[in-house]
């Protein structure tokens, strides 16, 4: 039996490809969670890898640059390009966490956190109830397969040590980034209005009947008023994250544009 001989090239082009899937793996919603364990983040990308190398245009001429250090720099550019990518989505969450936690605030409760296994850090239960919302409605619309179909995707943008990050896509992450709490108070404006008005019908309250206790009233009421609008919004919340999962490869076709060299 006679082993196939690889060549130089066609090694480095593999592990090039490997560090770009495995930049966007690592970045992935869900697959990229540190929930998940690395031995099967390892073996995912080195099967992606597998299934992408043979039918990506690889030359030796890809890989001919003036200094070590300039081939050093550029292979992090392919890990900067999967990192890139899943950034993009990771907006899309972080919006929702920032709902949650306007969300809890406004409605007293955001003293009872909970331990986030996916950040390890402690969220509000509102934040956390629509982060899980958030990842379930990534998987009903596919959103998945957009990162799947994003690493061949890439190439047609940016081939291989193609990827230069400049002023211009530093300044296109930053407008990227805005859209966190733009889109965070999109999500949380219902439960916010409500519980403002109900924060001022209980001081007009507290001010025309003094007898009664606004403080031990308007506790339970701001939290059932919140939850209540919050189950009517639902619906409102979900066209809204689905929107921001659908706008994520026109946001990385974008982004990826800016960073060619």
């Amino acid at each position: 039996m006679n082993l196939p001989i690889l060549q130089t090239e066609q090694v480095i082009g593999f592990i090039l490809v490997l560090m770009r899937v495995g930049g966007i793996l690592i970045m992935m919603p869900i697959f990229g969670e540190r929930v998940v364990p690395a031995q099967v983040k390892a073996g995912l990308s080195l099967l992606l890898a597998l299934i992408v190398y043979p039918v990506l245009p690889v030359s030796a001429g890809d890989f001919k640059t003036d200094s070590t250090l300039q081939l050093l720099l550029r292979m992090g550019g392919e890990v900067l390009i999967g990192v890139v990518i899943g950034f993009v989505a990771r907006i899309v969450f972080a919006a929702v966490q920032t709902a949650g936690e306007l969300m809890g605030f406004q409605m007293g409760v955001a003293i009872a956190n909970v331990v986030d296994p996916v950040s390890s850090t402690q969220v509000s239960l509102i934040s956390e109830f629509l982060y899980l919302v958030a990842l379930l409605v990534f998987v009903v619309v596919d959103g998945h397969h957009i990162f799947l179909s994003s690493i061949v995707e890439s190439y047609r943008l940016i081939p291989i040590l193609g990827a230069k990050l400049g002023s211009e896509a530093a300044r296109e992450m930053l407008l990227l980034s805005r859209d966190v709490f733009v889109t965070g108070i999109k999500i949380a404006a219902p439960v916010i209005a409500t519980v403002l008005f109900v924060n001022v019908g209980l001081g007009l309250i507290a001010r025309t009947v003094p007898q009664i206790n606004v403080f031990i009233v308007g506790f339970p009421l701001q939290v059932f008023m919140g939850l209540l609008f919050l189950g009517i919004a639902m619906p409102f919340i979900i066209v809204l994250i689905t929107h921001g999962i659908e706008g994520i490869w026109p946001g990385v076709k974008r982004l990826l544009s800016l960073m060619v060299g």
